[in-house]
């Protein structure tokens, strides 16, 4: 009766350790897959950031443009300003205003 009781026991213990690995197996494997994933979406996320710090990148330049343009056109007002108050220069009015006309030469018939 002793040997039955024997047999029995180490009958289950070779199929729990199969059933065992095939659990490891399948948790390896999903989780390798997880990684090839999340390496995808890493390479996803990594191009779409470069596509952003171009678009910053030109951004940034079209912005110093701006404020190039910016300062040109505020120098204009800034000089149109000191003519005005430090050198006292004024546009004359239309009856101190002479127009010169230039007589048309055979050129310019043309």
């Amino acid at each position: 009766m002793k040997t039955e009781v024997v047999e029995k026991k180490t009958d289950k213990k070779p199929m729990k350790k199969l059933i065992s690995y095939i659990v490891l197996l399948l948790l390896v494997f999903l989780s390798a897959i997880m990684v090839v994933f999340q390496v995808f979406e890493y390479r996803h996320d990594y191009r779409e950031l470069s596509s952003f710090m171009r678009e910053r990148d030109d951004l940034n330049a079209e912005w110093g443009r701006l404020l190039i343009e910016q300062q040109t056109f505020g120098a204009t007002a800034q000089i149109g300003t000191r003519a005005v108050t430090q050198l006292r220069m004024y546009s004359p009015p239309t009856a101190q205003t002479v127009v010169i006309s230039l007589p048309m030469t055979s050129d310019d018939k043309k």
